[in-house]
């Protein structure tokens, strides 16, 4: 018997769903079916009705807000499904009518010519770590608004600590000296301390969770030995591998620091050749945190004593990779500095190599994490 395909398209959205066939052949008629309920019963009668002897179904849909549970239903079911980022879809310029009708039938026809690319889809128990990570990272950025909210506040009143560094017990107990002639104006004061407490608070009582939910997840040697690089601990270890997942299903280094955006954007044309800012395409939370890592690399190469601590159970060849990534990372921010270029950029090029050695070390750990 002769196998059809049909490849559907989805556009999703929170309580329905729009579908689009089109026949296997090419230039095959391109259809639209209509919009069902964005619910299990429906989904699974959608594809019992589009199914039949000899006929197999290709699904794609754009990622969104609903997440990753049409896809695993789907895959449950039988189907091959993928999803697409919507930044990688193909758009016409001249198009400017949007319809859900003709989102659905654009998917349909660009999964048949193979325009699509698909992306990474974290299994449920990856999901539940990058969330926890993303609610850790929130809750910091709470934090430091909270922050900023009482420096500009003793700003305002002309109140300015004398000491060297904000945020210390001695910060604090400067604090707790300060007085303002209104009750309410004291009032909101002491509100806005205690929103600071709050959030370091939520901050503590999350990473104490990561940590746990790291001891028991599969990547865990993965995150430990990642470590062995400076300016990456446990949170900045842990962010890099939940949100890009197994670093070793890139085929070489580059394909990973172009994935996180950190490789230089081009506009060339016959000679000429014009290379721009960095892409900043893929994850954004990972390519933040190998910024901030790459930031501490301006200091000469060394190992403190928390850092050999930390170290002392990876192998010697993970250890013998950190010290050779800092040495020659710190020398190349010291070089690319004294030239004069500007600092942002400096941090940014470390970062990019700093992905390299991650996913050397990834490389080396992962047939373990198999075994």
């Amino acid at each position: 018997m002769t196998e059809t395909v049909k490849y559907v398209g989805l556009d999703v959205h929170k309580e329905t769903i729009a579908v689009a066939v089109a026949d296997g052949e090419r230039g095959g008629e391109v259809r639209f079916v209509g919009t069902v309920a964005n619910e299990d019963d429906a989904i699974r009668k959608l594809v019992k009705r589009l199914t039949g002897p000899g006929v197999t179904l290709n699904v794609c849909y754009e990622a969104g807000p609903c997440g990753y549970g049409l896809h695993r239903l789907l895959t449950k079911l039988g189907q091959n499904c993928i999803v697409i980022a919507p930044s990688m879809m193909p758009r016409r310029p001249g198009d400017h009518v949007k319809t859900d009708r003709r989102d659905a039938m654009t998917l349909a026809r660009l999964l048949r010519a193979g325009e699509l690319t698909a992306i990474w889809i974290p299994d449920e128990a990856h999901e539940a770590v990058r969330d926890l990570i993303r609610a850790r990272r929130s809750a910091q950025d709470d934090a430091i608004g909270a922050k900023q909210t009482v420096r500009s506040f003793l700003l305002r009143h002309d109140r300015r600590f004398g000491g060297k560094a904000a945020w210390t017990k001695m910060y604090w107990r400067w604090l707790s000296e300060q007085r303002f002639d209104f009750p309410h104006q004291q009032l909101a004061f002491e509100e806005m301390q205690k929103r600071v407490l709050e959030a370091q608070a939520r901050v503590g009582r999350l990473e104490a969770a990561l940590t746990e939910a790291v001891d028991a997840w599969c990547f865990a040697p993965l995150v430990r030995n990642l470590q062995v690089l400076r300016g990456i601990r446990l949170v900045s270890a842990a962010t890099l591998v939940a949100e890009v997942g197994d670093l070793t299903r890139f085929d070489n280094p580059k394909q990973l620091m172009a994935y996180v955006g950190l490789v230089p954007s081009e506009h060339s044309s016959g000679a000429r050749t014009k290379r721009g800012r960095i892409t900043r395409a893929g994850n954004a939370q990972a390519r933040t945190m190998l910024i901030e890592a790459g930031w501490s690399y301006r200091l000469p190469a060394r190992e403190k004593r928390r850092y050999r601590e930390r170290v002392i159970d990876l192998s010697e060849d993970i250890q013998a990779i950190g010290w050779k990534a800092q040495v020659r990372l710190c020398q190349r921010y010291r070089r690319l500095a004294a030239t004069g270029k500007p600092q942002p950029k400096v941090t940014t090029a470390i970062a990019r190599e700093l992905v390299g050695y991650a996913w050397d070390i990834a490389r080396r750990v992962s047939p373990a994490i198999a075994g």
